[in-house]
């Protein structure tokens, strides 16, 4: 397999999960075969950013929408695109923006549509995740935003 197909299939990947708090650069450098250093060079050769620089755009492009269309606070929204602090969030949402997530609201709510009710964008987002069954516990790991 050529090397561009290889980390088109890791940028497929990061597409399809970019939600998932669990997605990390070790998980997406396995989709493109390569180790995590090597996968870095080759996918900022192939986009001109760095996977976590791209997984964190595509995040921070999800959460500008439901912030101008739901009904949901900063921290659930924070959560739902897969940022696992609301302080990384709110910093890496500021760097890409030039507003903090609820200056960003403040100013784009209002330009269309009625929000969203939060319930109904939690159920369509996949939000309400079960809790950990008898005997398991919930892992908590970073979500590997920076990379």
């Amino acid at each position: 397999m050529d090397k561009m197909r290889q980390v088109r299939l890791a940028k497929d990947a990061m597409d399809r999960d970019w939600a998932d708090p669990e997605l990390d650069l070790d998980t997406v450098a396995a989709h493109a075969g390569y180790s995590r250093y090597h996968f870095i060079r080759a996918f900022k050769e192939a986009y001109g950013e760095t996977p976590g620089q791209y997984l964190t755009h595509r995040r921070i492009e999800r959460a500008e929408d439901l912030l101008r269309t739901a009904n949901l606070s900063v921290t659930e929204i924070c959560h739902l695109v897969g940022f696992s602090s609301v302080g990384t969030f709110s910093a890496r949402f500021k760097t890409w923006t030039g507003l903090t997530p609820s200056e960003y609201r403040t100013k784009h709510v209002g330009r269309g549509a009625a929000l969203i009710p939060g319930c109904y964008a939690m159920l369509w987002a996949g939000g309400f995740r079960s809790a950990p069954g008898p005997g398991q516990r919930r892992q908590e790991r970073n979500s590997g935003e920076a990379g």
